[in-house]
């Protein structure tokens, strides 16, 4: 199913580069202004000051802290050579996102992919250890 999504965002971004190409983006309001991101319309009335409080310290929304450290552990697992500890520190990984796929109430397409040993050992060319 990842190919899929894959493939329409090859498309999409093909079609974004030939439309700047055109020059179809060079007269849009704001240009050269800073993107206001501060946008909270699509928050019930009643959450939107607590929310606006959370992020004036720094506190992110559970979803986000979890794909912060999903980010975090899948630059660390880049730098591991050691076969032992890199599956150990995937096996985290793979806790991290699932536990952030049952934090969702969306679509399984759109969950994020596990890691998996056999994978990374085929890539580096070693065999698993069984």
């Amino acid at each position: 199913m990842s190919n899929i999504f894959a493939v329409f965002e090859k498309i999409a971004e093909e079609r974004i580069r030939e439309a700047a190409d055109r020059g179809d983006f060079d007269d849009l309001p704001g240009k050269g202004k800073p993107l206001q991101l501060e946008d909270d319309r699509h928050l019930p009335p009643d959450i939107r000051l607590s929310y606006k409080i959370l992020k004036n310290a720094d506190c992110l929304p559970p979803e986000l802290e979890l794909r912060k450290e999903i980010k975090n552990m899948e630059q660390l697992l880049a730098g591991i050579q050691n076969t032992r500890e890199k599956y150990k520190q995937m096996q985290r990984l793979n806790y991290l996102i699932m536990k952030l796929n049952i934090t969702r109430k969306t679509s399984l397409a759109l969950e994020e992919n596990q890691l998996y040993y056999e994978k990374v050992m085929e890539k580096v060319g070693k065999k698993p250890n069984p």
